[in-house]
């Protein structure tokens, strides 16, 4: 099996490739949460168009894209909350830089995980 240059191991669960055995395994635990009924609405790798105001055309111009690694409600929660989350080994400059402009344009955190 091939190793990315962060020596993460690809992984499929079920018909599911993640890019890490650290993604499939908090799948398979966020997969239980959902089952339980504590969390709903599990999704993976949820694209996310990142973008500026662009004064030109008087609009927003499509900068780039953050793809989530899973993105859930979170029933424990009052209010319901929607969970964006991403499973890091390592968090790269451009990772930083998606992070800070996701949370500014969607005013929801990154939630983190190792």
């Amino acid at each position: 099996m091939n190793r990315s240059k962060y020596r993460a191991v690809p992984t499929v669960v079920g018909n599911i490739r993640f890019a890490s055995k650290a993604e499939a395994n908090k799948y398979c635990e966020l997969n239980l949460l959902q089952r339980a009924g504590k969390i709903f609405a599990l999704k993976t790798q949820v694209p996310f168009i990142l973008s500026v105001p662009d004064q030109k055309i008087a609009a927003n111009r499509d900068i780039g894209k953050y793809i989530a690694d899973f993105v859930y409600h979170d029933r424990t929660k009052k209010p319901w909350r929607i969970v964006v989350m991403d499973v890091k080994g390592f968090r790269t400059p451009l990772y930083k830089w998606k992070k800070k402009h996701f949370e500014a344009q969607y005013g929801i955190k990154i939630t983190e995980v190792k």
